[in-house]
């Protein structure tokens, strides 16, 4: 049994339930196996992957609005492919080679499928599989008087029967996804507008666009992939994004019917949107690339775990509640990351403080270290929604550390291999960003938060690839 008041205690064969079998509860499973922890992953749908787990269903509400709607986990598109090279998809030891002679993908940036395998293969390599319940939904979790974690849960049977269990765990690793639970655009006199809107967690080929003027709201990755997708087979594609300059209206190159639009202004009875920069479009078809919200419908603190404005808090390091740490974690909420190797970092992190082999700072020291960050972000203007992009807030971070708040020292020994990385830290945040010139095996780049409360001075991995070609197919 662990509490929240005696983290420190030592621990042996603690029972810890991970929510999710997708990339991050899949390595969370093993480093808590590799200290010696029993484990249990639950996952609702009837395979581990998570994300990667490709279905061409899609939700009744084509915008995903109604809070009744039975929900698709997947926000999977036929076409997607990764936008990060194998070399940054693996894990530590278990790097995301392609495997020449079988029938899979063996490009450098592969499509989902190959991602899908990958992950497979891995449960497989390490035992993982043994330990999911699979078609099994997590209902419930609650904090009990026992100090133990109560977990209801509902598992799918034949004929779509269902039938309900409680179990009790010391710790509970949460690792649902945040791909799920889309966020629209809004959009002034939308309720009025005739078009169809949908989300990009309902898009999953260009056809049903054929001959359409579709307006896309975004500038992240799904946009700039969807967008090009439908314009193979749309009349013209406007996308719509509110990082761009008021007057923006650029056409895309390469294409005849694309065009790139400030924000949309206002939505008109007759069909017509407006952008900031004047245009008019009468358009058929608004598809919402606009990203997602963190939510855990199942999960039940009292209050102490909050989502305000998509910010996840309080959480120290975006991973454990001070109130509740640390026998509540949170794996993968941080975004613009390299996420396989962040996942796997945390569940080490984890894992080693649910063994008792390393220790948490105290309640008020954790809280404290939430306070600042939070005042950094509004010092630095950042949104409260943006808590979690890793990407935009390294610079704020470079800054406090340029102004002397941080110390870091970095070693990098860089061979035609992509094998060594060194890093040694004396401060409290360590931020990983090499980004090495073109060798002949490889081209890399990598991007990780490491949290050096581990008391961990040296970090050391290797990576072993055979073959790192330089086209990029």
């Amino acid at each position: 049994m662990i509490t929240p008041a005696n983290q420190h205690v030592t621990m042996s064969a603690l029972h810890v339930a991970v929510i999710g079998a997708g990339a991050a509860g899949l390595v969370a499973a093993r480093e808590l196996c590799h200290e010696g922890l029993k484990v249990v992953v639950f996952e609702r749908e009837d395979q581990i992957g998570g994300t990667w787990v490709y279905t061409p269903r899609v939700e009744p509400d084509p915008i995903s609005l109604d809070p009744d709607r039975p929900i698709i986990h997947s926000s999977l598109y036929s076409s997607l492919r990764t936008n990060l090279a194998r070399e940054a998809m693996g894990f530590l030891d278990y790097p995301f080679v392609a495997r020449p002679g079988e029938s899979r993908d063996p490009r450098r940036f592969p499509g989902h499928r190959e991602v899908l395998m990958f992950l497979k293969d891995f449960a497989c390599e390490f035992g993982i599989e043994e330990m999911v319940r699979l078609d099994t939904e997590v209902v419930n979790v609650k904090l009990v008087e026992s100090g133990k974690w109560k977990v209801k849960s509902k598992t799918r049977g034949f004929s779509d029967s269902e039938s309900e269990s409680e179990d009790f765990y010391d710790a509970v690793v949460v690792c649902n996804g945040h791909f799920t639970e889309p966020r629209v655009a809004e959009i002034p006199g939308i309720n009025s507008w005739p078009g169809k809107q949908m989300h990009s967690h309902n898009y999953r080929t260009p056809e049903p666009f054929q001959d359409q003027i579709v307006v896309l709201i975004g500038s992240a990755s799904s946009a700039i992939d969807i967008c090009r997708d439908i314009a193979k087979v749309a009349k013209e594609v406007h996308v719509a994004s509110r990082s761009v300059a008021d007057e923006t209206y650029e056409k895309q190159p390469g294409y005849d019917n694309m065009w790139f639009h400030s924000m949309i202004e206002r939505s008109h009875e007759d069909g017509t949107l407006v952008f900031l920069n004047g245009r008019v479009v009468l358009a058929d078809v608004i598809l919402h690339c606009t990203g997602y919200k963190y939510r855990f419908p199942f999960l039940e603190t009292n209050g102490i775990v909050t989502v305000d404005d998509n910010r996840v808090g309080p959480l120290y390091k975006h991973v454990f509640p001070p109130v509740l740490a640390p026998s509540l974690s949170f794996v993968g909420l941080p975004w613009k990351i390299i996420p396989f190797c962040l996942f796997e970092l945390q569940s080490k992190w984890i894992a080693a403080i649910l063994s008792g082999r390393k220790m948490l700072p105290s309640q008020e020291e954790m809280m404290g270290d939430v306070k600042a960050f939070y005042s950094m972000m509004e010092a630095s203007g950042i949104p409260k929604r943006l808590s979690t992009m890793i990407g935009l807030l390294l610079s704020a971070v470079a800054r406090a550390w340029r102004n002397g708040e941080r110390k870091c020292t970095m070693r990098v020994t860089r061979t035609d291999m992509l094998d060594r990385r060194h890093i040694a830290t004396s401060g409290k945040i360590m931020t990983w960003f090499c980004k090495p010139m073109k060798t002949s095996a490889s081209i890399f780049r990598m991007k990780l938060l490491i949290d050096a409360s581990l008391n961990l001075q040296v970090i050391h991995h290797k990576i072993r690839c055979k073959s790192h070609p330089l086209h990029m197919p």
